[in-house]
């Protein structure tokens, strides 16, 4: 009775919605992230950002989507005044203006990214009785990589991540979809120096591990909790003065023929390593 009372509701609204065709505002220019937001797509990102409560300002939907995206949406009640169906000719016409945009059927904009600062992060891992795990990122600026790691460090139980002001990728749709929307459940700090950083975080317990060629086994290595590893860019690695503060540098043992894994493949290596040597799922 229950389900038949939600879907009954659900069809109200949805049939409220068919007669609201609109579009974004100002459509017709692409918007300045700093003003107006950030462009997500795609379902299941768009699913994640309503699930982790995310500060949404509007949503569009191809209308031969609905069904299934409302069939997915407990709350859609509280979204019924920013969702706007478009037929495909309108809906095509604003995901044409999105930068890297793929062929979605749902897009929506949502307020700018809520970065947080390290002790958030300290706090957070406290506040459910945890050692921190942290991933610090030196100048990181591919958006695959930074999405891709934002997901391994969610799934792995990360407590948050650090990103340099400068240099380093942002989150923006790219990062959302690589993500899967992790992103939207995961803390994210911007510091304008990490190596500071890292000395500030260590008065706070933390150990350091930096991930380097020439280091130390991680499968020999004893690294314990309270850690925070930290991956350098592809191109040019971790700097040195970031290095120097680490009290670890581990390496990951390849017998290929290329010199390398990208960035976020050697980092959810690490990542689940230190996971299961400190038992953390336990």
């Amino acid at each position: 009775m229950k389900n038949n009372y939600k879907n009954q509701n659900k069809n109200k609204i949805k049939k409220s919605f068919n007669n609201k065709e609109g579009s974004f505002s100002n459509h017709n220019n692409k918007y300045d992230n700093k003003t107006d937001g950030i462009y997500i797509t795609g379902k299941n990102v768009v699913l994640e950002a309503i699930k982790s409560n995310t500060d949404i300002l509007e949503i569009l939907i191809c209308d031969e989507e609905q069904n299934e995206l409302y069939n997915k949406i407990d709350n859609i009640e509280k979204y019924k005044n920013i969702i706007k169906i478009l037929d495909q000719d309108k809906f095509n016409n604003i995901v044409s203006k999105i930068p890297h945009n793929k062929e979605q059927k749902i897009i929506a904009r949502i307020k700018n990214y809520e970065y947080c600062t390290p002790i958030d992060i300290i706090e957070y891992a406290r506040s459910k009785d945890e050692k921190p795990f942290i991933i610090i990122l030196d100048e990181i600026t591919d958006p695959m990589n930074f999405g891709s790691i934002i997901r391994s460090a969610n799934l792995a139980g990360v407590h948050g991540i650090i990103i340099k002001e400068k240099n380093n990728c942002e989150v923006n749709n790219l990062v959302a979809g690589a993500s899967s929307g992790a992103v939207f459940h995961t803390k994210i700090a911007k510091v304008t120096n990490l190596s500071r950083t890292i000395e500030d975080l260590k008065k706070e317990g933390m150990w350091f591990a930096s991930a380097d060629m020439d280091g130390e086994n991680i499968y020999e290595s004893n690294i314990t909790l309270p850690i925070g590893l930290v991956i350098g860019s592809e191109g040019f690695g971790i700097s040195r003065l970031v290095k120097e503060k680490c009290d670890y540098i581990v390496s990951i043992p390849m017998k290929g023929d290329i010199d390398s894994l990208n960035a976020s493949v050697s980092a959810g290596i690490l990542m689940f390593e230190i996971i299961r040597k400190n038992n953390y799922n336990k």
